[in-house]
């Protein structure tokens, strides 16, 4: 029998989801988010934040700059978006 081919895809459990805030949305079902993270300065242990920006898709074009969101790793959308909007965690103040 053959098994399962390594470039299988994996299954939801086990993809990527990271929680940020929207900081672009001005393109037709994408948005921008902005992703921050703490590390520990290997010399002086001081505290950093890191932040990186993903692209994600938003299908019903639901989010707001602002907008606390978490997005699931996916395939290739396209160019730049690998990621998925999953849900909004919580709404921006307007």
């Amino acid at each position: 029998m053959p098994e399962a081919s390594p470039k299988a895809a994996t299954p939801r459990s086990q993809r990527k989801v990271r929680k940020g805030v929207v900081v672009s949305n001005g393109m037709d079902q994408s948005i921008v988010v902005r992703i921050e993270r703490t590390v520990m300065h290997p010399l002086y242990k001081k505290v950093i934040r890191r932040a990186k920006k993903f692209m994600a898709h938003d299908a019903e074009n639901a989010c707001n700059v602002g907008d606390v969101v978490r997005i699931m790793e996916c395939r290739p959308l396209s160019r730049r978006k690998r990621w998925r909007l999953i849900e909004i965690v919580s709404r921006a103040a307007t």
